[in-house]
């Protein structure tokens, strides 16, 4: 596997906020979101087989691993990787950006569906077919950057009904919309979301393996 970087953080989003986490950070992706905050992925990496991948984060001596990017999905051994933890009695999180069939990563893995807005550049790029594929535990979130991002998402939310499936979560992209205005529209809309901050950047700002 392309592995970009390994690390022990607190999980800054997803309602395991506030979590100590491994983070395992794949390498490449198929999207060139405007607001990639961790754009060195697309390009960093160095092979590490399942073994040295689940040995390392095994030294972190932590419960809860994310696997993440780039996009882990483009990576035919993300699924072996998961299985792996998960009979190491892990709970494992996986993020996508939902282009990729999430049926490969089954249940009880954890996938964290990000659903791209219009202003990341990528609207639209969604799998539909992932719909039908998401479970309770799992997560849809939407980066908002402005009114027509939290309309079109909240227009996908109702649509299919995804309030009633998943936890939904729209984080604010903080380059470009403040968290004070993305809560009021929300409460203003009663939209039947969670909002979602990234908590290490409150810690820690843009510092890199945190």
């Amino acid at each position: 596997m392309q592995v970009c970087e390994i690390f022990k953080s607190i999980q800054g989003e997803s309602t395991h906020a506030g979590r100590v986490c491994s983070f395992v950070r794949l390498a490449g992706c198929n999207l060139r979101c405007a607001y990639c905050d961790t754009g060195y992925a697309q390009t960093e990496g160095e092979p590490r087989s399942v073994g040295e991948i689940v040995d390392e984060v095994r030294t972190h001596r932590t419960h809860l691993v994310e696997i993440t990017g780039g996009e882990p999905l483009l990576q035919a051994e993300t699924s072996a990787l998961c299985s792996r933890f998960l009979d190491l009695g892990y709970t494992v999180l996986v993020e996508t950006n939902g282009t990729k069939d999430i049926g490969a990563i089954p249940p009880p893995v954890i996938r964290i569906v990000d659903i791209k807005c219009p202003s990341s550049g990528h609207g639209g790029t969604f799998l539909e077919k992932n719909f039908s594929r998401l479970a309770a535990a799992d997560e849809c979130k939407f980066v908002i950057s402005d009114k027509n991002d939290f309309h079109w998402a909240l227009a996908i939310v109702y649509r299919e009904a995804l309030q009633e499936i998943v936890t939904v979560l729209f984080s604010p992209n903080i380059t470009l919309l403040k968290p004070q205005d993305l809560a009021e529209w929300i409460i203003g809309e009663n939209a039947p979301v969670r909002l979602g901050l990234q908590l290490h950047k409150f810690i820690w700002g843009d510092r890199r393996g945190v």
